[in-house]
């Protein structure tokens, strides 16, 4: 008998998984993922990138089994598209870290929602699923370095997404170990998507993966194979990372999604302290930007590496949405001018304007030894703030509101999904789809759908709410 490849051992796991292998306090951190991911997803309907998206599946064909958040309905690949594309959007998902990366599990999210829009799955199942993907995802997270391999987190998205997807379609484990291999042997995502100038294609790399993997379990489930020898065979994933998978995947736990960890600023993980440190030096001190001569942020080396100007490039002169949510010069120009890091933040015109880029022009990113050391178990930074009249303000932070010592609870994340949607559904919509998120796993997947699609795609209601704080 012959031992089974890596891409069937993790097909098996995803066939074998059952929902009672979700704890009751699993099911609660997922439906408080879930929620939160639905916040940025609304939060992103008036991107622009979302009505290209929209433009183009009206010249390759609207039709389909699938709504899209924000009303109309596609196929299942492009529903992943573009439900995907929504919830990386705002840059305030979810995240997994290891050594040497990280990953966003939500990145999940689209593609698992339109696949289990298209079976007309249960609750319990799009959970299920969902989890099956978030525990592949993180495990392979943990074990490979993906980021410091050159490689983008895409590429265990692709895995991951096919596993959820095949298990929602139905299919048996042998067919989960191809889709599995359709899915990803085209999918090598490189690290350099986030070098700059960052360009849009950083937030829909998951989106396209997720795409791909929807359509290869379709494929899969009508026979068509797979090469299996994915991680093994010459020239497979083995040799691209220069090390084994030595994962256990005959341990059936879905806990994984206790080590997640959430976000209150538009902003990539690594500047979820900095803007914590930066807001509280600016409340404490009661400072004016006007006040400001000098900013100084000692952080981590991957922090400095991928968003202070280090390895990924400089951070001088941002002017998008897509370079401003990865550059902590302007995301601390940012919590000093506004007073919060939300949307609005990001939008073009506040990145270009004078007063942002005249005080991101004062901020200094440096890297740290002993922050770097202690990496990525602690997220340490240090804010220095100089005043023109010679005061020195300074912070050392370590972690976050959201991070795994200070997890956001349930309802903080209903709060940030008010502060997210208020501008594109009614509170009484609202109620409605955090009620209905509370109980998903009794509830038909078609229910959220129904809801989703009355969200409004431009804002239509008042903005209020200040950001969580």
């Amino acid at each position: 008998m012959s031992i089974p490849t890596t891409a069937e051992r993790i097909g098996k796991f995803a066939f074998d998984a059952q929902a009672s292998h979700l704890t009751p306090q699993a099911r609660q951190v997922f439906k408080r993922n879930i929620l939160d991911s639905l916040g940025c997803a609304i939060a992103a309907l008036p991107g622009t990138p979302f009505k290209v998206l929209r433009e183009q599946f009206d010249e390759y064909g609207r039709g389909g089994t699938c709504t899209l958040i924000g009303g109309g309905t596609t196929s299942p690949d492009q529903a992943a598209l573009y439900n995907s594309g929504l919830v990386r959007y705002v840059d305030l998902l979810d995240s997994y870290m290891s050594q040497g990366g990280l990953c966003h599990p939500s990145d999940n999210f689209g593609a698992i929602l339109a696949a289990a829009d298209h079976a007309s799955a249960s609750g319990e199942d799009f959970m299920l699923a969902l989890a099956v993907a978030y525990e592949i995802g993180c495990r392979i997270t943990a074990i490979v370095p993906v980021m410091s391999k050159g490689f983008n987190h895409a590429i265990q998205l692709a895995i991951t997404a096919a596993a959820g997807s095949g298990k929602l379609f139905g299919l048996d484990a042998a067919q989960i170990a191809h889709a599995i291999a359709i899915a990803t042997v085209d999918n090598v995502s490189l690290a350099c998507v986030h070098s700059e100038p960052v360009s849009q294609w950083k937030g829909f790399s998951p989106g396209i993966t997720g795409m791909r993997s929807v359509y290869s379990a379709s494929l899969a489930k009508r026979g068509i194979t797979g090469p299996l020898r994915l991680f093994e065979g010459p020239n497979g994933l083995v040799r691209m990372f220069d090390q084994p998978l030595d994962v256990d995947w005959d341990d059936a736990s879905l806990d994984v999604i206790h080590q997640t960890i959430m976000k209150k600023f538009c902003s990539l993980i690594h500047g979820q302290p900095v803007l914590e440190a930066t807001l509280a030096l600016k409340r404490e001190h009661g400072l004016n930007s006007d006040e400001i001569d000098e900013v100084v942020c000692d952080i981590f080396q991957t922090g400095f590496d991928i968003a202070g100007g280090g390895s990924f490039g400089p951070k001088d002169n941002p002017q998008s949405k897509e370079q401003a949510d990865y550059n902590l010069k302007y995301l601390i120009a940012a919590a000093l001018l506004d007073g919060q890091v939300g949307p609005a933040q990001l939008e073009p015109q506040r990145v270009q304007a004078s007063d942002a880029q005249a005080l991101l022009n004062r901020v200094t990113v440096r890297p740290d030894a002993e922050f770097t050391a202690l990496y990525p178990h602690a997220l340490n930074t240090r804010v220095t703030i100089k005043c023109k009249d010679g005061r020195v303000f300074a912070r050392e932070h370590v972690g976050f509101e959201g991070g795994l010592d200070n997890p956001l609870t349930w309802e903080r994340t209903v709060e940030k999904f008010h502060w997210l949607s208020e501008q594109y559904a009614d509170a009484a919509l609202r109620g409605q789809i955090i009620d209905l998120v509370s109980s998903l796993d009794e509830r038909p997947i078609a229910e959220l759908m129904q809801l989703l699609a009355k969200v409004s795609r431009e804002p239509r209601f008042p903005a209020n709410h200040p950001g969580i704080q």
